[in-house]
């Protein structure tokens, strides 16, 4: 497979939403063409969250099978099950509360009050992504993703990248962000999906954006991200504005 990357310029956040809910529906139903089960890896977020809203009131949504299509999150902050603050939590409200989806479909990463310690997390949903995709590498059909202004991707956070070396989920206990324990998806994992679609918007996100997009030896997480097929970027003019003035 040929991987490519594409920008694709948004005028604001909601256009952002907009067209990635476009994209996510034919890949989904692309994929569910070609293959008896698809997995999507979801984001929160600002702009991941509205995409997932906007993506709940499509029209054709009710076209795809979604008892073929399994759900699961790049990263989460290990909270408790009831924490507002839960990616999952978010999504549920934004979509899954609007759409039929069998809770057997949708793998959340573990919570604080659940799963013990951040270590006991990490080993029980690597067991449970086991069970799901066989040894190895999992492989996702498609990856929706954001990125921090600092460049950061899922819990991949700048300086932190060594936690991921080797992994498949990785435990975040000192994040630069609060809160300080995060559960995410490794480099390995993310890179390995067959479709990325990135969703970014804001000024703050612009040098960011640049650094990623003209910096060939850019060290931040972002630019370390490629699928295996296509990778597109949806950027709106905020966080886009000093990338496309080069």
């Amino acid at each position: 497979m040929e991987t490519s990357t594409e920008i694709r310029r948004a005028a604001n956040s909601a256009e952002v939403a907009q067209f990635a809910a476009r994209e996510i529906i034919e890949t989904l139903e692309h994929a569910l063409r070609a293959k008896p089960i698809v997995n999507i890896a979801l984001t929160g977020g600002t702009v991941g969250i509205l995409t997932l809203a906007v993506l709940a009131e499509q029209p054709d949504l009710s076209g795809l099978d979604f008892s073929r299509v399994h759900f699961w999150w790049g990263d989460e902050r290990y909270v408790e099950s009831n924490s507002p603050d839960r990616n999952a939590n978010q999504a549920r409200a934004a979509f899954f509360d609007k759409v039929a989806v069998s809770e057997t479909n949708i793998h959340e990463f573990p919570a604080s009050d659940v799963s013990g310690d951040l270590s006991q997390a990490k080993n029980e949903f690597i067991e449970a992504l086991g069970k799901h995709f066989g040894s190895g590498i999992p492989v996702f059909d498609l990856t929706i993703l954001g990125m921090g202004l600092d460049g950061h991707i899922a819990s991949l956070f700048p300086g932190h990248e060594n936690l991921s070396v080797g992994e498949v989920v990785v435990a975040e206990s000192n994040s630069p962000k609060p809160p300080a324990e995060r559960l995410s998806f490794s480099f390995d994992v993310l890179n390995a999906s067959a479709k990325i679609i990135f969703v970014v918007s804001g000024l703050d996100k612009s040098a960011a954006v640049t650094n990623v997009h003209t910096d060939e030896n850019c060290e931040l997480p972002a630019a370390k991200i490629q699928s295996q097929g296509d990778t597109i970027w949806f950027i709106d003019q905020a966080a886009g504005h000093e990338f496309w003035s080069c």
